[in-house]
């Protein structure tokens, strides 16, 4: 058996300044925007811009399935990065803890606009990987979680630039 790839890593153009695009997407309040899977989040104490330590629970859908995880902001540099771990999950509430990913969006200046980074890392690394490809195969309809979030990432990013490389 091949070792499971443990990160996904895309970009895209996006015709607008680098703190604009930090400023809306480092708002886990708008994610369900343009991510094909959250549905928006919760922020537990809400304030004008993102910060490290910053908690959120995200509301999550794919299918018929919802759920909620518990998210940390482990990088808030405006302009240049955003980042958060995944570190609980749940239904109604994200009670099941334990590692499961981290997500980071890196801001590139470019001629034309502003390169957008979207990386997914998995954080289940203490899970044997046979472990992993069977729950994968059954959460995903057949894929590996890298192979799903590689989807994701790409719906993601196209839906960033359609809305946030629109002109105002």
């Amino acid at each position: 058996m091949v070792a499971r790839t443990m990160t996904v890593s895309e970009s895209i153009l996006i015709p607008a300044d680098p703190l604009a695009l930090y400023e809306r997407i480092s708002d886990p309040t708008q994610m369900g925007g343009w991510s094909p899977e959250n549905r928006g989040a919760t922020v537990a104490e809400p304030r004008e811009s993102a910060y490290v330590g910053m908690m959120f629970v995200g509301h999550n859908k794919r299918g018929i399935a919802r759920w909620t995880t518990r998210c940390t902001v482990t990088a808030a540099d405006p302009g240049e990065r955003f980042a958060f771990r995944v570190h609980a999950i749940g239904l109604r509430t994200p009670s099941l803890r334990g590692p499961i990913a981290n997500w980071e969006y890196r801001f590139e200046p470019e001629a034309g606009g502003t390169r957008v980074t979207e990386t997914w890392n998995d954080d289940r690394t203490g899970w044997p990987d046979s472990v992993a490809a069977v729950f994968d195969r059954i959460v995903t309809s057949g894929k590996s979680f890298a192979d799903f979030q590689r989807g994701n990432i790409h719906v993601t990013l196209r839906n960033l630039q359609r809305i946030l490389g629109a002109p105002a």
